[in-house]
């Protein structure tokens, strides 16, 4: 299992680069960050300074989305760090939440969706694409390599990702969530003629160690509470969508019933106060928070259901601490151990 570190480009940047720098020390082989340009800073600018002061980190955003950026210019900024900085980029992407509902947007189409992946693959693998009916390609580009994973939740979207996707992010850490959603892609990548063990399955969630008392669980509670409302808000997409009667686990529905609202101005912030409706018990499922040894065992538990890598967000009060205890103890025991001698 790979491990990855998500984060918002909050200023000032060098802390962002500094952050990169130590999950690389630390084992962590992605360092994702937020795509949202008007809540925080340009990330492709901040990823650059990253890939310059890093050496074999991945680096790349969770998430995207075809409507605040120009598929080609998507492309076009991948395959350039890629021939600067030697093929070490990704791209998540999906319909759009933040980015596009903070000037009161809409997520794309799954529609459009699907054309991006394509759009945005081919060019960044410094090969040909129709578009609008020329080929087009990078004259400047040659060997860059990039692997577009999907994020989803509803079943049309879980869907496309197994048909069209390298990979799929889920963003929430719950393993029965997580099981029914990974079946569905790997259902469709199937159907589609496709190898489900080709597909990369990342399971993004926040990652929060704890001293083992109760109190300090409390404390982790609260500061990850805010996942539970930005997950609520795919959610609250798909019940208006499918309904509440089986479509999705009720796992993922019945918690929202109380849910008011949301203020993207406090968008991924711990502390909020919006997220009043979710329970303990949905942090709880939805993130990893404990001690190492809680995190090991629910981690193991993923990794029973092929998921290839688990991205930590890192937005509350405990980030170094964190990135330390994953280092030291959580990512080596869920990693071949190799002996020098037999």
């Amino acid at each position: 299992m790979d491990f990855g570190v998500v984060v918002q480009v909050n200023p000032p940047a060098p802390r962002i680069v500094a952050l990169a720098r130590r999950a690389e020390e630390h084992g962590f082989s992605h360092f994702w960050t937020y795509d949202s340009h008007v809540l925080w800073q340009e990330p492709y600018v901040v990823h650059s300074q990253i890939l310059g002061q890093t050496h074999r980190i991945m680096v790349g955003p969770m998430v995207t989305n075809p409507a605040t950026r120009d598929w080609t210019v998507t492309a076009s900024t991948f395959a350039t760090l890629n021939a600067y900085f030697g093929n070490r980029t990704i791209c998540g992407i999906g319909r759009g939440d933040s980015a596009v509902r903070v000037t009161n947007g809409k997520p794309t189409t799954l529609k459009t969706l699907r054309e991006s992946v394509h759009v945005i693959r081919e060019l960044a693998n410094s090969r040909a694409v129709e578009i609008n009916g020329s080929q087009i390609r990078f004259p400047w580009s040659h060997g860059s390599r990039l692997d577009v994973w999907v994020a989803a939740y509803g079943p049309l979207a879980l869907k496309l990702t197994g048909e069209v996707g390298d990979g799929f992010i889920l963003q929430c850490g719950d393993v029965d969530i997580a099981r029914w959603m990974i079946g569905a892609v790997r259902s469709a990548a199937s159907a589609a003629g496709r190898d489900p063990d080709s597909l990369a399955f990342c399971v993004a969630a926040p990652m929060y160690i704890t001293d083992g008392t109760e109190a300090g669980r409390q404390h982790a509670l609260d500061q990850c509470r805010w996942f539970g409302g930005m997950v609520g808000n795919h959610v609250a997409d798909i019940v208006a969508k499918y309904g509440t009667d089986g479509a999705v686990p009720a796992a993922l529905t019945d918690y929202i019933k109380g849910r008011q609202g949301y203020d993207y101005n406090e968008h991924g912030k711990a502390g909020n106060s919006h997220v009043d409706f979710v329970p303990d018990d949905i942090v709880d499922r939805f993130c990893l928070i404990g001690t190492a040894e809680e995190h090991q065992a629910k981690l193991a538990r993923l990794k029973e259901l092929g998921v290839t890598q688990f991205a930590g967000y890192l937005d509350h009060d405990n980030k170094e601490e964190t990135l330390r205890v994953y280092g030291e103890t959580v990512i080596p025991s869920l990693q071949e151990h190799i002996i020098a001698k037999v």
